[in-house]
Protein backbone atom coordinates (compact mmCIF):
# COMPACT_ATOMS: atom_id res chain seq x y z
CA UNK A 1 0.00 0.00 0.00
CA UNK A 2 1.36 3.46 -0.94
CA UNK A 3 2.11 5.85 1.85
CA UNK A 4 0.06 8.97 2.42
CA UNK A 5 2.96 11.20 1.24
CA UNK A 6 3.28 9.25 -2.03
CA UNK A 7 -0.46 9.41 -2.62
CA UNK A 8 -0.30 13.14 -1.94
CA UNK A 9 2.48 13.51 -4.50
CA UNK A 10 0.63 11.53 -7.16
CA UNK A 11 -2.52 13.47 -6.46
CA UNK A 12 -0.76 16.82 -7.00
CA UNK A 13 0.97 15.57 -10.15
CA UNK A 14 4.48 16.36 -8.89
CA UNK A 15 7.53 14.22 -8.40
CA UNK A 16 7.86 13.14 -4.76
CA UNK A 17 11.61 13.76 -5.01
CA UNK A 18 11.20 17.30 -6.28
CA UNK A 19 12.11 20.07 -3.82
CA UNK A 20 9.07 21.82 -2.37
CA UNK A 21 8.46 25.47 -3.35
CA UNK A 22 6.94 26.19 0.02
CA UNK A 23 8.93 28.83 2.01
CA UNK A 24 10.87 27.59 4.98
CA UNK A 25 9.11 27.58 8.29
CA UNK A 26 11.13 30.44 9.77
CA UNK A 27 10.02 33.60 11.52
CA UNK A 28 11.36 35.81 8.71
CA UNK A 29 9.94 33.91 5.74
CA UNK A 30 6.61 33.26 7.45
CA UNK A 31 6.38 36.89 8.65
CA UNK A 32 6.30 36.07 12.34
CA UNK A 33 8.98 38.57 13.39
CA UNK A 34 8.16 40.64 16.47
CA UNK A 35 6.70 44.02 15.57
CA UNK A 36 5.26 47.06 17.28
CA UNK A 37 2.01 48.50 16.00
CA UNK A 38 1.03 51.79 17.64
CA UNK A 39 -2.53 52.18 18.80
CA UNK A 40 -3.64 55.65 17.74
CA UNK A 41 -5.64 56.66 20.76
CA UNK A 42 -6.62 60.21 21.64
CA UNK A 43 -4.09 60.21 24.47
CA UNK A 44 -1.27 59.49 21.99
CA UNK A 45 -2.34 61.63 19.03
CA UNK A 46 -3.50 64.85 20.70
CA UNK A 47 -0.20 65.61 22.51
CA UNK A 48 1.67 65.09 19.23
CA UNK A 49 -0.47 67.74 17.48
CA UNK A 50 0.03 70.26 20.29
CA UNK A 51 3.79 69.60 20.55
CA UNK A 52 4.28 70.07 16.79
CA UNK A 53 2.23 73.27 16.88
CA UNK A 54 4.06 74.71 19.90
CA UNK A 55 7.45 73.92 18.34
CA UNK A 56 6.82 74.94 14.74
CA UNK A 57 5.10 78.29 15.40
CA UNK A 58 7.99 79.94 17.36
CA UNK A 59 10.56 78.43 14.97
CA UNK A 60 8.63 79.86 12.02
CA UNK A 61 8.36 83.28 13.65
CA UNK A 62 12.10 83.28 14.30
CA UNK A 63 12.90 82.29 10.71
CA UNK A 64 10.48 84.87 9.29
CA UNK A 65 11.82 87.71 11.44
CA UNK A 66 15.42 86.76 10.61
CA UNK A 67 14.61 86.66 6.90
CA UNK A 68 13.10 90.15 7.08
CA UNK A 69 16.31 91.54 8.61
CA UNK A 70 18.23 90.54 5.46
CA UNK A 71 18.59 93.42 3.02
CA UNK A 72 18.28 92.77 -0.68
CA UNK A 73 18.36 94.97 -3.77
CA UNK A 74 17.67 93.76 -7.31
CA UNK A 75 18.22 95.34 -10.73
CA UNK A 76 16.83 93.95 -13.99
CA UNK A 77 19.21 94.95 -16.79
CA UNK A 78 17.87 92.68 -19.56
CA UNK A 79 17.30 95.68 -21.83
CA UNK A 80 14.00 94.61 -23.39
CA UNK A 81 12.35 97.99 -22.79
CA UNK A 82 13.53 100.90 -24.94
CA UNK A 83 13.91 103.04 -21.83
CA UNK A 84 16.46 100.61 -20.36
CA UNK A 85 20.11 101.75 -20.42
CA UNK A 86 21.06 98.32 -21.82
CA UNK A 87 18.51 98.35 -24.66
CA UNK A 88 21.14 99.32 -27.24
CA UNK A 89 23.23 96.27 -26.29
CA UNK A 90 20.42 93.89 -27.21
CA UNK A 91 20.39 95.32 -30.74
CA UNK A 92 24.09 94.87 -31.52
CA UNK A 93 25.01 91.75 -29.57
CA UNK A 94 27.46 89.38 -31.25
CA UNK A 95 30.26 87.02 -30.30
CA UNK A 96 32.95 89.40 -31.55
CA UNK A 97 31.50 92.58 -30.04
CA UNK A 98 31.27 93.60 -26.39
CA UNK A 99 28.69 96.20 -25.47
CA UNK A 100 28.82 98.23 -22.26
CA UNK A 101 25.96 99.94 -20.50
CA UNK A 102 25.65 101.86 -17.21
CA UNK A 103 22.68 101.32 -14.91
CA UNK A 104 22.23 103.99 -12.19
CA UNK A 105 20.41 103.08 -8.99
CA UNK A 106 19.93 104.34 -5.44
CA UNK A 107 20.25 102.44 -2.17
CA UNK A 108 17.76 103.85 0.33
CA UNK A 109 19.29 101.96 3.25
CA UNK A 110 22.85 101.01 4.12
CA UNK A 111 24.16 97.46 3.76
CA UNK A 112 26.16 96.30 6.77
CA UNK A 113 28.60 93.40 6.93
CA UNK A 114 29.70 91.40 3.90
CA UNK A 115 27.54 92.01 0.83
CA UNK A 116 27.06 89.30 -1.78
CA UNK A 117 26.55 90.11 -5.45
CA UNK A 118 24.60 87.60 -7.53
CA UNK A 119 23.61 87.38 -11.16
CA UNK A 120 20.18 85.97 -11.85
CA UNK A 121 18.61 84.36 -14.90
CA UNK A 122 14.96 83.58 -15.67
CA UNK A 123 13.47 81.07 -18.10
CA UNK A 124 16.83 79.26 -18.36
CA UNK A 125 16.37 75.51 -17.88
CA UNK A 126 19.62 74.21 -16.45
CA UNK A 127 17.64 71.23 -15.13
CA UNK A 128 17.01 69.71 -18.58
CA UNK A 129 18.19 66.09 -18.57
CA UNK A 130 20.35 66.30 -21.69
CA UNK A 131 21.81 69.60 -20.56
CA UNK A 132 22.74 68.25 -17.11
CA UNK A 133 24.46 65.20 -18.66
CA UNK A 134 26.39 67.26 -21.21
CA UNK A 135 29.76 67.35 -19.40
CA UNK A 136 32.85 65.20 -18.90
CA UNK A 137 33.75 64.91 -15.22
CA UNK A 138 36.96 63.05 -16.09
CA UNK A 139 38.07 66.03 -18.12
CA UNK A 140 37.08 68.51 -15.41
CA UNK A 141 39.09 66.50 -12.89
CA UNK A 142 42.25 67.08 -14.95
CA UNK A 143 42.55 63.65 -16.61
CA UNK A 144 44.82 64.27 -19.60
CA UNK A 145 43.38 61.45 -21.73
CA UNK A 146 39.91 63.04 -21.44
CA UNK A 147 41.23 66.30 -22.90
CA UNK A 148 41.94 64.69 -26.26
CA UNK A 149 38.93 62.33 -26.25
CA UNK A 150 35.86 63.85 -24.57
CA UNK A 151 33.03 61.43 -23.81
CA UNK A 152 29.92 61.12 -25.96
CA UNK A 153 27.73 62.94 -23.42
CA UNK A 154 29.32 66.21 -24.58
CA UNK A 155 28.06 65.86 -28.16
CA UNK A 156 27.65 68.02 -30.18
CA UNK A 157 29.90 70.26 -28.07
CA UNK A 158 32.84 67.85 -27.99
CA UNK A 159 34.68 68.86 -31.18
CA UNK A 160 35.39 72.17 -32.90
CA UNK A 161 36.66 71.56 -36.45
CA UNK A 162 37.76 68.05 -35.36
CA UNK A 163 39.74 69.52 -32.44
CA UNK A 164 38.61 68.35 -28.98
CA UNK A 165 36.94 71.04 -26.91
CA UNK A 166 38.04 71.72 -23.34
CA UNK A 167 35.85 72.04 -21.37
CA UNK A 168 33.31 70.16 -23.46
CA UNK A 169 29.54 70.00 -23.16
CA UNK A 170 26.50 72.24 -23.28
CA UNK A 171 26.88 73.48 -19.68
CA UNK A 172 30.38 74.82 -20.27
CA UNK A 173 29.45 76.18 -23.70
CA UNK A 174 26.66 78.31 -22.18
CA UNK A 175 28.89 79.85 -19.47
CA UNK A 176 27.54 83.17 -18.20
CA UNK A 177 30.03 85.85 -19.28
CA UNK A 178 28.51 89.22 -18.41
CA UNK A 179 30.82 91.22 -16.15
CA UNK A 180 29.97 93.91 -13.60
CA UNK A 181 31.70 96.91 -12.06
CA UNK A 182 30.14 98.81 -9.18
CA UNK A 183 30.77 102.50 -8.43
CA UNK A 184 29.62 104.69 -5.56
CA UNK A 185 28.64 108.15 -6.81
CA UNK A 186 29.68 110.83 -4.33
CA UNK A 187 29.44 114.61 -4.28
CA UNK A 188 30.45 116.62 -7.35
CA UNK A 189 29.86 113.50 -9.50
CA UNK A 190 33.08 111.88 -8.27
CA UNK A 191 32.85 108.12 -8.02
CA UNK A 192 34.62 105.39 -6.10
CA UNK A 193 35.06 101.87 -7.41
CA UNK A 194 33.75 99.17 -5.06
CA UNK A 195 36.18 96.26 -4.69
CA UNK A 196 34.56 92.99 -5.81
CA UNK A 197 36.25 89.79 -4.58
CA UNK A 198 36.15 86.92 -7.07
CA UNK A 199 37.81 84.33 -4.81
CA UNK A 200 35.88 82.22 -2.33
CA UNK A 201 32.62 82.18 -4.31
CA UNK A 202 32.73 78.45 -5.16
CA UNK A 203 32.22 75.48 -2.86
CA UNK A 204 35.46 74.25 -1.31
CA UNK A 205 34.78 70.65 -2.37
CA UNK A 206 34.17 71.76 -5.95
CA UNK A 207 37.37 73.75 -6.30
CA UNK A 208 39.76 71.39 -4.50
CA UNK A 209 38.18 67.98 -5.19
CA UNK A 210 35.93 67.92 -8.26
CA UNK A 211 37.77 70.42 -10.48
CA UNK A 212 41.49 70.23 -11.22
CA UNK A 213 43.76 71.46 -13.95
CA UNK A 214 45.79 68.97 -16.00
CA UNK A 215 49.48 68.78 -15.20
CA UNK A 216 52.10 70.63 -17.25
CA UNK A 217 54.73 73.33 -17.17
CA UNK A 218 52.05 75.94 -17.83
CA UNK A 219 48.32 76.07 -18.46
CA UNK A 220 48.94 76.97 -22.08
CA UNK A 221 50.99 73.80 -22.52
CA UNK A 222 48.53 71.72 -20.50
CA UNK A 223 45.65 72.67 -22.81
CA UNK A 224 47.68 72.44 -26.04
CA UNK A 225 45.83 70.54 -28.74
CA UNK A 226 42.39 71.56 -27.48
CA UNK A 227 39.90 74.19 -28.66
CA UNK A 228 37.79 76.59 -26.66
CA UNK A 229 33.98 76.10 -26.53
CA UNK A 230 32.08 77.50 -29.50
CA UNK A 231 30.47 80.41 -27.62
CA UNK A 232 33.52 81.44 -25.59
CA UNK A 233 35.48 84.59 -26.32
CA UNK A 234 38.78 83.28 -24.90
CA UNK A 235 40.25 79.86 -24.05
CA UNK A 236 39.87 78.27 -20.62
CA UNK A 237 43.45 79.06 -19.59
CA UNK A 238 42.74 82.80 -20.05
CA UNK A 239 39.35 83.07 -18.35
CA UNK A 240 40.65 85.53 -15.77
CA UNK A 241 43.59 87.56 -17.14
CA UNK A 242 43.89 89.56 -13.88
CA UNK A 243 44.31 86.45 -11.68
CA UNK A 244 46.62 83.81 -13.23
CA UNK A 245 45.88 81.33 -10.44
CA UNK A 246 42.16 81.59 -11.21
CA UNK A 247 42.36 80.11 -14.70
CA UNK A 248 41.65 76.75 -16.22
CA UNK A 249 39.11 74.37 -14.74
CA UNK A 250 39.59 75.88 -11.27
CA UNK A 251 38.25 79.26 -12.34
CA UNK A 252 35.61 79.98 -9.69
CA UNK A 253 33.13 81.67 -12.03
CA UNK A 254 33.28 78.56 -14.20
CA UNK A 255 32.87 76.23 -11.19
CA UNK A 256 29.84 78.17 -9.93
CA UNK A 257 28.20 77.95 -13.36
CA UNK A 258 28.85 74.20 -13.66
CA UNK A 259 26.77 73.53 -10.52
CA UNK A 260 23.44 73.44 -12.34
CA UNK A 261 20.31 75.03 -10.89
CA UNK A 262 17.17 73.04 -10.09
CA UNK A 263 14.67 75.67 -11.27
CA UNK A 264 14.43 77.83 -14.41
CA UNK A 265 14.64 81.04 -12.35
CA UNK A 266 17.83 81.08 -10.31
CA UNK A 267 20.71 83.17 -9.06
CA UNK A 268 24.40 82.37 -8.72
CA UNK A 269 27.07 84.04 -6.63
CA UNK A 270 29.20 86.43 -8.68
CA UNK A 271 31.30 88.48 -6.24
CA UNK A 272 31.69 89.32 -2.54
CA UNK A 273 32.04 92.86 -1.15
CA UNK A 274 33.98 92.41 2.07
CA UNK A 275 33.35 94.53 5.14
CA UNK A 276 36.34 96.57 6.30
CA UNK A 277 36.79 95.44 9.89
CA UNK A 278 38.77 98.56 10.81
CA UNK A 279 36.05 100.89 9.61
CA UNK A 280 32.76 101.82 11.24
CA UNK A 281 31.15 102.91 7.98
CA UNK A 282 28.68 100.55 6.27
CA UNK A 283 29.93 98.31 3.49
CA UNK A 284 27.52 100.00 1.06
CA UNK A 285 26.26 103.34 2.44
CA UNK A 286 22.90 104.60 1.26
CA UNK A 287 23.22 106.83 -1.77
CA UNK A 288 23.66 106.76 -5.54
CA UNK A 289 25.50 104.01 -7.39
CA UNK A 290 26.26 103.00 -10.95
CA UNK A 291 26.45 99.42 -12.21
CA UNK A 292 28.58 99.16 -15.33
CA UNK A 293 27.73 96.03 -17.29
CA UNK A 294 29.76 94.41 -20.04
CA UNK A 295 26.79 92.94 -21.88
CA UNK A 296 27.83 89.67 -23.54
CA UNK A 297 25.19 87.08 -22.64
CA UNK A 298 22.15 86.80 -24.96
CA UNK A 299 18.77 85.96 -23.39
CA UNK A 300 16.25 87.63 -25.70
CA UNK A 301 16.08 84.61 -28.03
CA UNK A 302 14.53 82.41 -25.32
CA UNK A 303 12.58 85.23 -23.60
CA UNK A 304 14.88 85.19 -20.60
CA UNK A 305 15.63 87.92 -18.11
CA UNK A 306 18.89 89.01 -16.45
CA UNK A 307 19.33 90.72 -13.13
CA UNK A 308 21.94 91.71 -10.58
CA UNK A 309 21.21 91.20 -6.89
CA UNK A 310 22.93 92.69 -3.84
CA UNK A 311 22.18 90.88 -0.60
CA UNK A 312 23.35 90.43 2.96
CA UNK A 313 23.09 87.09 4.76
CA UNK A 314 22.29 85.80 8.23
CA UNK A 315 22.87 82.57 10.17
CA UNK A 316 20.15 80.94 8.03
CA UNK A 317 21.67 82.06 4.72
CA UNK A 318 20.01 84.39 2.23
CA UNK A 319 16.53 85.88 2.22
CA UNK A 320 13.90 83.13 2.32
CA UNK A 321 10.53 84.18 3.82
CA UNK A 322 8.83 81.01 2.53
CA UNK A 323 10.57 78.80 5.10
CA UNK A 324 9.24 80.80 8.05
CA UNK A 325 5.75 81.02 6.55
CA UNK A 326 5.74 77.24 5.99
CA UNK A 327 6.69 76.52 9.62
CA UNK A 328 4.05 78.95 10.93
CA UNK A 329 1.36 77.47 8.65
CA UNK A 330 2.08 73.85 9.57
CA UNK A 331 2.30 74.67 13.28
CA UNK A 332 -0.97 76.62 13.22
CA UNK A 333 -2.81 73.85 11.35
CA UNK A 334 -1.54 71.21 13.81
CA UNK A 335 -2.53 73.34 16.83
CA UNK A 336 -6.04 74.01 15.45
CA UNK A 337 -6.52 70.33 14.57
CA UNK A 338 -5.42 69.43 18.08
CA UNK A 339 -8.08 71.73 19.56
CA UNK A 340 -10.78 70.37 17.25
CA UNK A 341 -9.92 66.75 18.02
CA UNK A 342 -9.75 67.54 21.73
CA UNK A 343 -13.30 68.94 21.65
CA UNK A 344 -14.52 65.94 19.68
CA UNK A 345 -12.84 63.54 22.10
CA UNK A 346 -14.38 65.14 25.22
CA UNK A 347 -17.79 65.49 23.62
CA UNK A 348 -18.13 62.05 22.02
CA UNK A 349 -15.26 59.92 23.35
CA UNK A 350 -16.77 59.05 26.77
CA UNK A 351 -20.14 58.38 25.20
CA UNK A 352 -18.64 55.80 22.82
CA UNK A 353 -16.60 54.16 25.58
CA UNK A 354 -19.63 53.78 27.86
CA UNK A 355 -21.92 52.49 25.15
CA UNK A 356 -23.60 49.19 25.93
CA UNK A 357 -21.98 46.30 24.17
CA UNK A 358 -24.54 43.67 23.09
CA UNK A 359 -24.00 40.13 24.26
Amino acid sequence: MASAKEEDGHRSGSDPGEKSQKPDNTAFKQQRLPAWQPVLTAGAVLPAFFIIGLLFIPIGIGLFVTSNTIKEFEIDYTGVEESSPCFICTQHLSLNYSCKCSVPFTLKESFEGNVYMYYGLSNFYQNHRRYVKSRDDRQLNGLESALTSPNKDCMPYNLNNDVPIAPCGAIANSLFNDTFELFHIQDHNSRTRITLMNMGIAWWTDKFVKFRNPGGDSLTAAFAGTAQPLNWRRPVYELDPSEPENNGFINEDFIVWMRTAALPTFRKLYRIILKDRNSTTPTLPCGNYTLEVTYNYPVISFEGRKRMVLSTISWMGGKNPFLGIAYITVGTICFILGLVLLVIHYKYGNHNNNADIPN
